[in-house]
């Protein structure tokens, strides 16, 4: 459930939890604009910059991040890339975040692109992509101390907010203003509008140069601060970040047209490589896939990933697929047969995620209603081949077909591609291998990749269609009821999983295999699939994906400039967004998209540390 927000009668928005106002009833954007913004010296200390990294400690209704937007919007000089890290122990609605936008007509736009995306709110980071991805939400929610130890990145300005220090002394504690300060390069700049004497104390003790500005009514005063402790502090350098100049992707395909997309976002030139003529001919060449979250009765790490990585997917697919054509955002139902297992008890926020199907539901599938099943809001099916393409439209990117690279090998500073017969293709500041299972041979088998061959079956809808279920079925392989296919809509299902298999061969047996399964979870729809079969109407796809050995991408930096993402398994439409990103942050010191103990579990590094340990 969201927090509850009392709205006074002059329209002030009240905590009935801290006991405390979010704002004054006239003043939000302009103590925003005042306390924030003036108080870090935005929007010039940003002007050239190639980003700006924002750390808050209190996002409330908002408006000191839509406040920054607004004015990175109307900047002529502001950075390619806005960053916007904030940590929220108790978010409130989206309907609360429109009504406190809606007095000021400039913020208004932007609350409501971000309403559009505001739900599903677990405990844990999540990521909101803005303005075409160049303005980066990270809202964390949870507590303040534990959402800090996740961060990854150094800051350029921080905004201390939240209740009153009386009401909610957590937030301003000395253990806190350490772990904000961690995290902070030498000039970082800081605002507040707290200028009790204790935040002042803790704060020039942890290094803060503090000045005392005029306060905007009814406050007297605010502070303002600049990082500069005067005594040495390892690691106080900038954050590292590459320069962006010019890159080679390995593989057009789902992963390595989303880092190429990830990457020209933040100024890079990128060149794609792939084998093939045209992008997407591998195993992102399926007619179409479903995407949707695992879940766990655990909610264990492979949940929270996905929950990550099918945010951002859904994102995506909203800002560049054609509704009804190349994507649709369906739902799906996991029939879970017997197994009777709770979803996980982390709060109401999962209900968008996951929750138990109803009745009617199980009934419109053509389940038993005994049977176990968890509804999915968050899934839809996807057109593979159609979010490559975009991608690879992102300006900055290049596809190049026809190349098949045999080598990548270290020249001075920067990277030499070679073919079978030893003549260079390209070199580079920058390679991201994303060649699925043949990134192996590439990276001389510094990775242990194995192949997965997966075939589905598909038929074009007859009379019999009413007979199939009104929305996607999982659990048991996929079932699509109804997508767009060559001449007309079609059901899809599948798909197989053969492990160490790299044939593509069509095979009956796999078919039948796909259909018994499908037959098995909703055998009303039985006499569509044996209808398509007597008329030969059967049609039937297979490709070779790439897993690791834990069945998780690897993600990450091999050596300076060396890069991989690959190992997505099936599960490709997750992931290769969320790795894309996750690979970009690492480059520029940007906030992470996920939490980082679980960006290190894609870390493409982890099977060295196994290996070694």
């Amino acid at each position: 459930m969201s927090e509850v927000v009392a709205w006074d009668d002059d329209g002030t928005p009240r905590s009935p939890r801290f006991d405390d106002i979010y704002r004054s009833a006239t003043g939000g954007l302009a103590q925003a604009r005042h306390v924030f913004l003036d108080g870090c010296g935005l929007p010039a200390a940003w002007a050239g910059r190639p980003q700006w990294r924002v750390l808050e400690t209190g996002f409330g209704l908002g408006l000191n991040f839509l406040a920054t937007w607004l004015a990175w919007l109307q900047d002529p000089q502001r950075p390619r890339v806005l960053h916007f890290a904030s940590i929220e122990a108790f978010p409130v609605s989206a309907d609360d975040l429109l009504r406190s936008a809606a007095t000021e007509a400039g913020l208004l736009p932007l609350a409501t692109e971000l309403a559009q995306q505001w739900q599903g709110l677990t405990p844990g980071f999540h990521r909101f992509v803005l303005a075409e991805g160049r303005v980066l939400l990270t809202l964390c929610v949870g507590d303040v101390a534990p959402m800090l130890r996740e961060q990854a990145f150094r800051a350029d300005a921080v905004f201390l907010d939240g209740f009153d220090p009386e009401r909610n002394p957590q937030m301003w504690s000395l253990e806190t203003l350490k772990a904000v300060t961690r995290l902070c390069h030498r000039g970082a700049l800081l605002a507040t509008w707290s200028v009790v004497g204790q935040l002042r104390r803790d704060l020039k003790s942890c290094g803060w140069q503090l000045t005392r500005r005029a306060g905007l009514p009814p406050k007297r005063e605010c502070l303002a601060g600049r990082y500069d402790p005067g005594w040495e502090v390892k690691g106080l350098e900038a954050p590292g970040e590459a320069e962006a100049a010019d890159c080679i992707v390995i593989g057009a395909g789902l992963s390595g047209a989303a880092a190429a997309a990830s990457l020209a976002r933040r100024g890079w030139s990128v060149r794609v490589f792939d084998t093939a003529a045209g992008p997407a001919t591998g195993a992102s060449d399926l007619p179409a896939r479903l995407l949707a979250p695992h879940q766990s009765p655990d909610d264990n790490l492979l949940s929270r990933l996905s929950r990550a990585g099918v945010r951002l997917t859904l994102q995506e697919a909203q800002a560049r697929l054609a509704d009804g054509l190349e994507w649709r955002r369906t739902g799906v139902l996991e029939w879970r047969a017997d197994d009777h297992r709770p979803l996980p008890g982390i709060g109401e926020a999962l209900e968008p995620w996951s929750r138990e199907a109803t009745e009617g539901q199980k009934r419109a599938a053509g389940i038993a209603v005994d049977q176990a099943a968890w509804w999915h809001d968050n899934a839809a099916w996807i057109e593979p081949a159609a979010l490559v393409r975009s991608w690879l439209r992102t300006p900055g990117v290049r596809f190049c077909g026809g190349r098949k690279v045999a080598r990548v090998l270290r020249q001075g500073e920067s990277w030499r591609l070679e073919n079978g017969a030893g003549e260079a293709m390209g070199q580079a500041s920058l390679v991201v291998v994303a060649a699925a299972h043949d990134s192996a041979a590439l990276l001389e088998n510094r990775l242990q990749l194995h192949p997965v061959r997966g075939q589905v079956t598909w038929a074009p809808h007859a009379d019999d269609a009413a007979l199939l279920p009104p929305f996607p079925v999982n659990g048991h392989g996929h079932f699509l009821p109804r997508v767009p296919l060559v001449e007309r809509e079609a059901w899809i299902t599948g798909s197989t999983y053969g492990r160490g298999d790299a044939d593509e061969s069509l095979r009956r047996e796999d078919d039948a295999a796909n259909l018994e399964r499908v037959r098995q979870v909703l055998p009303r729809a039985a006499p569509a699939f044996q209808g398509a079969l007597q008329r030969r109407e059967t049609r039937s796809w297979s490709g070779v994906r790439c897993a690791s050995t834990d069945r998780r991408p690897l993600a990450g930096e091999l050596e300076p400039g060396l890069w991989v993402s690959t190992a997505m398994g099936s599960r490709g439409l997750t992931f290769a967004a969320l790795c894309g990103e996750l690979i970009a942050a690492r480059l520029h010191g940007e906030p992470l998209p996920l939490e980082a103990r679980l960006a290190q579990a894609l870390d493409a590094r982890r099977q060295d540390r196994a290996r070694s340990g």
